[in-house]
C-alpha cells in the first residue's frame, strides 16, 4: 500500500485526517513519483491528484526543513488556487518545522524576496509571480528537487506558458510532475523541453 511506505509523520497525519485507503490513482502514482521520474499524472476531478501532490512533495523533502532555498515548487493557475493548495499543505504541516510559503500576487515582491531569503522549503506560486521572482533573483533553484504543476491545463494560456518556459530554462535538474485531467497537445509538447523520458500515470 502506498501510504505505508510514506514518511512516518505523513502516515500519522493521514491517520488523524482519517485517510486510510489510497485512491486508484494514488496507488499507481505515488510509487511512480517516489521513483524520481518525470510524471504526467492524469485523472478526473476527485481522483486524488491534489492529495497526491501534497503527499509526494512532503515525502520527497522527508518532511524536514533544510537549507534556505526552496526544494519544491508548486505552480498553480491563479492566486485563489494558490491559497487552496496552501490550505491543503497546512493540514499536514501545521505545528511542523517544514516551511511552506505562499507567494501571494497581492504582496509586494520585495517583501516576498526578503521572506523567501529567510528560508523556504516549499514555494507555491502562479507562473507570473514565480517568473518575476526569478527575474529579480528572489529565488534560487539550486536546491530544487521537485517541481509540481497543479491542474496544468491552464498552461494553454500563452502568458502562463511563456512564464513557465522562462522559469524552467533557469533550472538545471529536478523532477517534474504535471497533474491534469488528460494530456493535451500543450502538455505533450513539454516532452521536448523539461518532461523528457516522462511516464504517464492515469486512471
Amino acid at each position: 500500500m502506498p501510504f505505508k511506505k510514506l514518511h512516518s509523520e505523513i502516515q500519522e497525519k493521514l491517520a488523524s485526517l482519517e485517510i486510510t485507503t489510497p485512491t486508484p490513482l494514488q496507488k499507481k502514482s505515488i510509487p511512480a513519483i517516489k521513483s524520481g521520474a518525470n510524471i504526467y499524472c492524469t485523472g478526473l476531478e476527485g481522483s486524488g491528484k491534489t492529495t497526491t501532490l501534497v503527499l509526494t512533495t512532503l515525502q520527497k523533502l522527508k518532511f524536514q526543513p533544510e537549507g534556505n532555498s526552496p526544494r519544491a515548487f508548486v505552480l498553480v493557475e491563479n492566486n485563489e488556487k494558490a491559497a487552496e493548495i496552501y490550505k491543503e499543505f497546512f493540514k499536514y504541516t501545521r505545528y511542523k518545522e517544514i516551511r511552506v510559503y505562499l507567494a501571494d500576487e497581492k504582496m509586494h515582491v520585495d517583501t516576498q524576496k526578503s521572506e523567501i531569503f529567510e528560508g523556504v522549503d516549499i514555494l507555491i506560486s502562479t507562473p507570473k509571480r514565480m517568473n518575476k521572482l526569478f527575474l529579480l533573483n528572489g529565488i534560487s533553484p539550486s536546491q530544487l528537487t521537485i517541481f509540481s504543476i497543479e491542474d496544468a491545463e491552464f498552461l494553454k494560456n500563452t502568458n502562463a506558458y511563456s512564464a513557465l518556459m522562462g522559469i524552467t530554462q533557469s533550472i538545471n535538474k529536478c523532477q517534474f510532475v504535471l497533474y491534469a485531467d488528460k494530456i493535451s497537445p500543450t502538455l505533450k509538447r513539454f516532452e521536448s523541453y523539461f518532461m523528457e523520458h516522462s511516464r504517464v500515470i492515469s486512471v
